[in-house]
């Protein structure tokens, strides 16, 4: 499959009128709508989102390649956009984007089309290509260009220098496999011919794994290189040095980590089941931080507590007593929506946070210790917080336990992974659970509930305040999902007030500059006019995120504004004593609160206003 039967002519825009990153993926977007490649739109666009947040897709020396592989494509297919200015995409080496192609790859796309995509990339990587597209004068021209690329590669096909005086292997793997992986595979094996290295590069791309490294490979490598932002097999090279940086890094510095490896300057990898003792140094900045533990947690819990809190609110419509088998308001639905959503998803919410926090910091033999030091902290009334610290002891713990095996003969690490970890692991972990942890925090959580319970009003509303406000400070960042996950806890603890008031913050940034939008027109451009209608569908879903466009581009106007309408909001909601059992949902769920779903709903809607008049007064008319 040729590259142009992907990229068409409907799908090309030579000279693009964006002027940020948000407003070039939603052109692009709308071009492959309009074009008929997608199902869904939003959707699309929200995966591409979803995928930049991993990293920037712009790459450097002008390009940027936006990727998503999502059931919201209908057609396989590629979008180009040309500016001739420039447009800041958040690249790697800091400079303006002007070449951007998207790719837009259907969940069942096939071996052929993801070739194709990956295909394009790498010729992204000749200099005079690139060019050629930058001068091309029309979209025919630009067909053509792509079409002798593809001609030229297909009579050309280079092989890997052989018989250098080195030899070095890599693997390669981004996220979704189709631009990065294959972009720092050609970037690794061009520099390499250059300097006369032989060179094997395993791609992890969506297709599958090609070009496998073989045992006979690893045995005759000097030094291996590790290029991925996402989980590689790294058991078969025990014992060899390693380089691991992010994929990103064999994009823009191969000759830097090919001369690594010549000089093995590297680490020896342990074979421990889970990384090399030592990281990259870009690497170990990814790897470390309590907070990065905490998010993979929490990122990798919420399915469970979206999923189970609406199931649970859902049961709420037949009466919120009707799960009760005893209750004259009974209905066999409403127990079984109760016993799916609060007695299983919510029973593996606790669980599943301590064992990805365990396995972020431990790899994978702290998932097993850290599951069962979950599970001990959600039976044995521990609750989220005892999750928490099972997540974080399970983990070191690993740690510790690795170096205490480190020095045992290199015919046990086998049974490493596989008996000693999950043994060792799982048994300290229960007993420091059991003897150490869970009764204080138990004896903490019940405290922390009657003092709730016991807060007057004014305190509340106090509360409220602070809650709903942390929603708008970092819109997604840590002061929001601090506050996110402070509320989840209440809501595991049997207090509903807190999570009430923090969803109504995380409403109203998206609902106030939407609404902003709409009464105050001249201060916005069309294309945030155009946002502001997305964001009434953001805010209403509870998806505070909406509202960073706005705030990047004028952070000294818009961010204090929502600051003072969430907190708003969030003050009311206490001083209306609402309370939420659905932690997700946004208005599809306020009916289930316990208080009066209009008041709530009127609480979100004045700290809307509110923002929307703040925005208004503050910001000034956009120049013509």
């Amino acid at each position: 499959m040729k590259i142009t039967d992907l990229l068409k002519a409907d799908t090309i825009v030579l000279d693009l009128q964006a002027s940020s990153k948000q407003q070039v993926i939603d052109e692009l977007a709308h071009k492959l709508h309009a074009a008929g490649r997608l199902v869904d739109k939003k959707a699309f666009t929200d995966a591409i989102l979803a995928r930049e947040a991993q990293s920037t897709t712009g790459i450097g020396e002008g390009i940027a390649i936006p990727h998503a592989k999502t059931n919201a494509v209908k057609i396989p297919a590629i979008a180009f956009g040309r500016s001739v200015k420039g447009i800041d995409y958040e690249a790697l080496d800091g400079q303006p984007s002007h070449l951007f192609f998207m790719i837009a790859a259907s969940e069942g796309a096939n071996n052929e089309h993801l070739e194709t995509l990956s295909r394009l990339s790498s010729f992204l990587m000749d200099t005079n290509f690139r060019s050629k597209l930058e001068t091309a004068t029309s979209i025919d021209e630009i067909l053509q260009v792509i079409d002798e690329k593809e001609r030229e590669e297909a009579g050309d096909k280079v092989e890997p220098v052989a018989g250098g005086k080195s030899k070095v292997l890599a693997v390669t793997a981004c996220p979704t496999g189709i631009a990065h992986t294959y972009m720092a595979a050609d970037s690794l094996k061009n520099k390499a011919r250059e300097l006369g290295i032989d060179i094997k590069v395993q791609t992890n791309g969506s297709s599958g794994v090609k070009n496998k490294l073989t045992a006979n490979d690893i045995a005759e490598a000097d030094a291996i290189i590790v290029a991925a932002d996402t989980q590689v097999d790294m058991s078969p090279f025990a014992g060899k040095p390693v380089i691991q940086v992010p994929v990103a890094a064999a994009i823009k510095k191969p000759q830097e980590l090919l001369e690594k490896a010549v000089k093995k300057d590297a680490p020896l990898y342990q074979g421990t089941g889970g990384g090399s003792t030592e990281q990259g140094e870009n690497k170990r900045a990814e790897r470390n931080g309590f907070y990065k533990h905490l998010m993979s947690g929490v990122s990798n819990m919420l399915p469970f507590v979206v999923g189970g809190g609406i199931l649970i609110a859902l049961s709420f419509i037949f009466g919120i007593e009707a799960h009760k088998p005893d209750h004259e308001t009974y209905h066999p639905l409403a127990e079984a929506l109760m016993t799916i959503g609060g007695g299983n998803a919510f029973g593996l919410m606790i669980p599943v946070l301590a064992g990805f926090i365990a396995m972020s910091i431990a790899d994978r033999p702290g998932f097993a210790p850290g599951m069962v030091g979950g599970f001990m902290a959600a039976t044995g009334g521990a609750g989220f917080l005892g999750g928490l610290i099972a997540g974080f002891l399970a983990g070191y713990l690993v740690i510790l336990i690795k170096k205490a095996f480190s020095g045992l003969p290199q015919s046990l690490e086998g049974i490493k992974p596989v008996l000693l970890y999950p043994v060792f692991g799982i048994l300290i972990t229960g007993l420091i659970m059991m003897y150490v942890v869970i009764e204080p925090v138990k004896a903490l959580n019940d405290g922390l509930t009657v003092w709730l319970d016991g807060l007057g009003t004014s305190n509340l509303v106090l509360l409220g305040l602070v809650l709903g406000g942390m929603m708008a400070v970092d819109m997604g960042g840590p002061i929001n999902k601090a506050a996110f996950t402070f509320g989840i806890a209440m809501i595991d603890a049997g207090n509903l007030a807190p999570h009430a008031a923090i969803m109504a913050g995380g409403m109203v940034p998206p609902l106030g500059l939407a609404l902003a939008t709409t009464l105050f027109k001249r201060k916005f451009t069309k294309s945030e006019r155009d946002a502001g209608k997305t964001n009434y569908v953001m805010g209403f879903s509870f998806i505070t995120e909406g509202a960073i466009p706005f705030a990047a581009a004028d952070p000294g106007r818009v961010i204090p504004s929502i600051i003072v309408g969430s907190a708003v909001a969030g003050a009311l909601s206490m001083m209306f004593g609402i309370g939420l059992p659905a932690p997700h949902g946004g208005v599809f769920v306020i009916w289930s609160v316990n208080g009066n779903p209009f008041l709530y709903l009127l609480a979100i809607i004045i700290g809307a206003i509110i923002t929307a008049l703040m925005v208004g007064l503050l910001k000034k008319d956009v120049q013509k």
